[in-house]
């Protein structure tokens, strides 16, 4: 770990001396401040603030680009790190990044051009303009038809909150097969989960609806009428919505990494969805797009959209938290437009002030984003953001023993949600919504971590059992959380179900994951994936005998429309492959089953 300190230092050294021949010593000055003053969330025991390069490291981040704005200026653009290890590719001002759903507030952008030019009415019924391919209204709409405001405002009701990229060698599937939820395509179709306009749900399949409807209309493909519309008037002149990007912009590329530092499968994935998460662009080419915004918030003239279209992509839709292709943030009192990113291996972020001319954009080729918001803290705090800075709580934590620390494992129920507190690579950890958090106590009984704000203290019954936890958030006390006694008498969400289970599953507690599985069959007996993880848990327990029957029972049965239960199982398969688990367990269920193990 010192040897990969060392070697951040001497990349943010090189990096720091190529800057002082563009940067006057006034912005050189910010950068430093920028760079080491970064803090989470808690300052322990009067730790002193780290370094971009150390929080790089801390969270096996191989590379990190910015671009600030500062007075309705780009102030500063620099690269940390690599854009790919293997090839000692140093991370630039000009590298690529496909960060993710950022790619929808342009896309959005994209869509208000064709309403401003009378090629689209924002509030006339989609399929009015839909050609290639209409959406199938059912009766979950309750009769109301879906619009364009709707999708960029995420008010439409539909399914599918994002996907999943798709191996640069293929199949990747077409948009339409997205849409429908077709084979190769890993989503489910894209279709009404309740009525349009009834409140605010994310969906990146309307985002891809609208891809659709954009091509549709122009006649043209959807990465060269963005290009030619959108981003090059903007002045994004290196970003670009092809997927995959041109082999000529290759080299240009980050590669991706996963959350633990590992490159994901030839350097990154493919999108067909372009607009909800296909854009490869760099720090500086968003920054144009936020001055564009912040300028016609003036009321100077944007190079896109008139102001009418300026004040609909940056207000509120309906009461959501979406104006129509961003979210707007308020700090007691001063608002700010933004949206984040996330895609395999990629991640990102951008803020721009409604006035005064802030803003910041930063991208990741990691799937760990807490760096983002450590980053973008400091930036506020080192050019003053009107009510953004948040100052880290400093805490004395203390050593609990063990004894105490075992005393607290287990599962809690809380908002219709879950947490455990167990232990994992010999430290204890709080584990909710797919992040192991360190646990840092103040009291024997009170703990805090640095990814969750709330500070919770243990509830002990009579005899002395812990039944729960409290929670507070400065000052607010929420509902406690309650204790799982009895994973059998609990009457739990499937969803519940199967993040309990394969939490036990990755932390290597088979028998406890198996049993999750059993009771999500009793639960769910019409879940065909229940049955699927139960027959892996099983083999995983080394009872084949069982584990066989299961997959026997099903296997001609399909899980949902164009998936089969063998799709399935393969799917599966090459899950636990690229997980690092042991396979080889599988080789005589695919022979018996005379199925063809996946390469």
């Amino acid at each position: 770990m010192k040897q990969l300190h060392i070697l951040f230092a001497l990349l943010l050294l090189c990096s720091q001396l190529s800057s002082q021949n563009s940067y006057s010593p006034e912005t050189l000055a910010k950068i430093r401040e920028v760079e080491n003053n970064i803090t989470g969330n808690l300052i322990l025991n009067n730790a002193r603030p780290n370094t971009i390069a150390e929080q790089m490291a801390k969270y096996k981040v191989n590379g990190m680009s910015i671009a600030v704005i500062h007075n309705y200026q780009i102030a500063w653009a620099k690269g940390y790190g690599w854009a790919d290890v293997a090839e000692q590719k140093p991370m630039t001002t000009e590298t690529l990044f496909e960060p993710g759903s950022i790619s929808k507030t342009l896309n959005a952008v994209g869509i208000l051009k064709l309403a401003q030019d009378k090629k689209v009415d924002l509030y006339t019924d989609i399929n009015q303009y839909l050609k290639s391919w209409k959406f199938p209204y059912d009766s979950l709409s309750k009769g109301k038809k879906i619009n364009l405001a709707q999708l960029l405002s995420h008010q439409a009701g539909l399914t599918v909150h994002g996907f999943p990229g798709h191996d640069v060698n293929g199949p990747i599937p077409t948009v339409y097969e997205v849409l429908d939820g077709k084979a190769p395509s890993f989503t489910p179709a894209v279709r009404s989960a309740f009525e349009p306009d009834l409140y605010f749900q994310y969906s990146g399949g309307g985002t891809t609806i609208s891809q659709v409807l954009l091509s549709d209309v122009t006649g043209q493909a959807y990465d060269v009428w963005m290009y030619e519309n959108v981003l090059k008037p903007i002045g994004m002149v290196n970003s670009t919505y092809a997927q995959p990007p041109a082999k000529e912009k290759w080299p240009l590329c980050a590669s991706a990494y996963n959350g633990d530092g590992t490159p994901i499968e030839r350097k990154f994935h493919v999108y067909p969805e372009q607009a909800a998460a296909g854009l490869w662009m760099t720090p500086t080419d968003l920054c144009r797009y936020i001055l564009d915004m912040q300028m016609a918030w003036k009321g100077k003239p944007s190079k896109v959209l008139s102001p009418e279209m300026v004040k609909l992509h940056l207000t509120p839709y309906n009461n959501g938290p979406t104006a129509m292709g961003t979210f707007i943030e308020g700090h007691d009192g001063v608002d700010y437009f933004q949206h984040g990113a996330g895609n395999d291996g990629f991640c990102g972020q951008f803020y721009g002030s409604m006035e005064d001319g802030y803003g910041v954009v930063i991208f990741l080729n990691s799937d760990n984003g807490r760096l983002l918001g450590e980053v973008i803290n400091s930036v506020a705090k080192a050019y003053n953001w009107k009510n953004f800075y948040r100052e880290p709580r400093k805490v004395e934590s203390i050593t609990v023993p063990k004894e105490t620390l075992k005393s607290y494992e287990g599962l809690y129920l809380f908002d219709n949600t879950w947490a455990a507190i167990g232990q994992k690579d010999g430290e204890f950890h709080f584990y909710t919504d797919g992040i192991f958090a360190k646990m840092y106590f103040t009291t024997p009984s009170q703990f805090i971590n640095e990814e969750f704000q709330a500070v919770k203290t243990m509830i002990t019954d009579a005899s002395g059992q812990i039944t729960g936890y409290t929670r507070h958030v400065n000052g607010k006390e929420y509902p406690s959380s309650r204790k799982i006694t009895n994973l059998e008498t609990e009457q739990l969400s499937g969803q519940n179900i199967m993040g309990i289970g394969w939490y036990y599953f990755n932390n290597k507690q088979f028998r406890e994951s198996l049993s999750t599985f059993k009771r999500g069959m009793q639960l769910y007996p019409e879940d065909l994936n229940m049955y699927m993880n139960t027959a892996h848990l099983y083999l995983y327990n080394n009872d084949y005998p069982n584990a066989i029957a299961i997959y026997k029972a099903h296997l001609n049965d399909m899980i949902r429309p164009d998936y089969s239960w063998k799709d399935s199982l393969k799917d599966d398969y090459n899950y636990f492959k690229n997980s690092k688990c042991d396979v080889t367990i599988f080789d005589k269920v695919f022979a018996e089953l005379k199925i063809e193990k996946p390469n």
